[in-house]
């Protein structure tokens, strides 16, 4: 058996391609939308892509399985319960697809999502054994996938108890030694409290997670699956992605280059509505940028943040230290459902500035100098954008706290007549979010650098909940 994980840190998501040695046929599991490196494995193992599925109709990021059938033909698979707008073969809880060497048993795992499905997999070459659970967000590792994603108070409690159920009957009756491939894995906002390794066994989450020894107790396990505590802010833009995903996403087609741009055209795209995203560093977004540019930093968190801050349909213009940026910012945002960015400042902040354009700044502010100003200042509103969970763990004295997902719909609570200052726990998020405001018409805002990591270690007085 061939096997290979492609792991986007940026999603904190997992997709799988395995290989059969005997026949030459490959399935694709939990599909990204670039597809390009699945075509690319296959071709350096000799193999071709003869099915693809995902685990369950995803909230965080578009499906890239219609892009797969567009490239090559295959057959797409699915669990019976998915409700789609495309052509696929439905698997009932139980049955198998044999690929060779390769046996792949369906499980119906609800709980994440009502239409979950997991594959167990074995290699008949080696044995009779299941070899592996391809999990999706059945169970992760140290923890278990949130049930609170779909429908009202009644059905999140009902998802809660189809995971109890899920992880009792169809989980827990594996062998110790089977490895587990989660979909959702390190930086994804699907869990809570998602361990940092890429995969796990049976034995070492029944031994080792907190949420596995919850499951007799059905009530108590329903409780900490809905804690809102530990359970990161969902993003804005998840709201989009299910029913996309359920229909089937567009097809991308030829991707095409948005072009470079000088500061006279740049601008004129500005006046005509599109939407300038900042991608440099928050210090140096704060010496110097273009007036109402969002700053959302190149990097792992860049997808979360943009659609975060983004209209659906926004016209993207980008402004970047570094032209090689560019293509691993397109996909981010494709993955998420935007389009490719309308052009880019060509030649950057440098050439904006030797053409005379205005410029406009966000001051910094260190933490010793945030703390002399709450101590003098009544009229200062601090402002938390932190996870729940950071906020419950201690904060700054007197701090309101509005979690940056949750901020582009609670503008209105963050008062336009006095100063602002915002911190995070490094001063990514809060550059964000302090940009964010500045674009809607707040004039005093602060950006706190370092955040709350510098202020602990300042050793500056902390509140907790």
């Amino acid at each position: 058996m061939i096997f290979r994980q492609f792991y986007e840190p940026s999603l904190g998501h997992a997709s799988y391609l395995l290989g059969s040695e005997d026949t030459g046929e490959a399935l694709v599991l939990d599909v990204r939308r670039d597809v390009d490196d699945y075509y690319a494995f296959a071709r350096e193992q000799s193999l071709h892509i003869a099915y693809a599925a995902d685990s369950h109709q995803h909230n965080d990021y578009l499906t890239g399985i219609t892009q797969l059938e567009s490239r090559a033909p295959l057959e797409l698979l699915s669990g019976a319960r998915a409700e789609l707008g495309y052509r696929t073969r439905p698997l009932e809880d139980g049955e198998r697809l044999r690929m060779g060497e390769i046996e792949f048993e369906t499980l119906h795992t609800p709980g994440h999502t009502p239409e979950h499905i997991s594959l167990l997999v074995r290699d008949r070459s080696r044995g009779e054994d299941p070899l592996m659970l391809l999990s999706g967000g059945a169970l992760l590792v140290a923890d278990v996938a949130r049930p609170d994603l779909l429908g009202d108070e009644a059905e999140k409690r009902r998802n809660a108890r189809a995971m109890c159920n899920t992880l009792k009957e169809k989980i827990l009756t594996l062998p110790d030694h089977v490895l587990v491939f989660p979909t959702h894995v390190s930086g994804s906002l699907c869990g809570g409290n998602i361990g940092s390794m890429l995969v796990t066994t049976i034995g070492y989450e029944r031994k080792l997670n907190d949420m596995l020894a919850r499951i007799d107790n059905e009530a108590d396990f329903e409780q900490h699956c809905l804690d809102p505590g530990p359970l990161p802010t969902v993003p804005p833009y998840w709201r989009r992605m299910r029913k996309q995903n359920q229909d089937g996403p567009a097809l991308l087609g030829v991707l095409p280059e948005p072009p470079a741009m000088q500061p006279d055209e740049f601008a004129q795209r500005i006046t005509a509505g599109a939407l300038v995203v900042d991608c440099r560093a928050p210090e140096a977004f704060a010496g110097a940028h273009i007036p109402g540019a969002l700053n959302v930093g190149a990097g792992t968190s860049f997808p979360t943040w943009a659609g975060s801050i983004l209209p659906e349909a926004a016209d993207i213009l980008l402004v970047v230290d570094d032209p090689g940026q560019l293509r691993d910012i397109y996909w981010k945002l494709l993955r998420i459902g935007y389009r490719e960015p309308v052009g880019w400042l060509g030649g950057g902040m440098s050439a904006w500035s030797k053409a005379a354009r205005p410029l406009d700044s966000l001051p910094l502010w260190t933490p010793g100098e945030l703390d002399a100003r709450r101590r003098e200042s009544k009229g200062l509103f601090i402002l938390d954008v932190r996870q729940p969970a950071e906020w419950y763990a201690g904060h700054i004295p007197g701090a309101h706290h509005i979690s940056g997902g949750e901020l582009p719909a609670q503008l209105e609570e963050v008062p336009g007549d006095r100063p602002v200052a915002v911190y995070c726990g490094s001063g990514y998020r809060s550059s964000v979010a302090a940009s964010l405001l500045r674009s809607t018409g707040h004039r005093e805002v602060y950006n706190v650098i370092g955040g709350f990591t510098a202020w602990e270690a300042e050793k500056l007085p902390v509140e907790d909940r």
